[in-house]
């Protein structure tokens, strides 16, 4: 799984003109599924995001996570996270999983990271055609890659 995880002050998404999802002050993240990805790593990458410690302390130090934060999240599913860049100038999307192996997937780390955070987590329409708007805090913004824990 990759996940690029922005601190916003605020984020939406939109789907053939009606907002799906809207929250102020958390997280937005786009999440890649490839075929690969288990619950090891589902169990994994929720526990990390909403531990993170991306939120400024009173002193201004990122010291504070999600949950420290009390704040809210959105989850946007988004295959092109396993974009093949390395021949010719077309990304490959070949390592992206298939949308009956992402599905399941998707809605499972939803679901826990609901159970992390106590709340709702927003979502996009799997698949469809979303517009994402943000306003990106920071701005901060943190890449995380299952296969790949740097």
């Amino acid at each position: 799984m990759r996940a690029v995880i922005q601190r916003v002050s605020r984020a939406s998404v939109t789907v053939e003109g009606e907002v799906v999802s809207k929250i102020g002050h958390g997280l937005l993240v786009l999440l890649g599924i490839e075929d690969a990805d288990d619950q090891e790593d589902m169990e994994w990458l929720s526990k990390k995001i909403v531990n993170l410690r991306i939120f400024n302390d009173s002193e201004g130090v990122m010291n504070r996570s999600l949950l420290d934060e009390n704040g809210d999240m959105i989850v946007v599913s988004q295959f092109t996270l396993h974009a093949l860049t390395k021949k010719g100038n077309r990304p490959s999307y070949i390592k992206a999983a298939k949308p009956e192996i992402a599905i399941p997937i998707y809605e499972k780390f939803v679901s826990l990271l609901e159970q992390h955070l106590g709340k709702n987590v927003g979502t996009g329409v799997f698949g469809a055609d979303m517009k994402v708007d943000l306003l990106n805090d920071g701005p901060v913004t943190i890449t995380i890659d299952t296969k790949n824990k740097e």
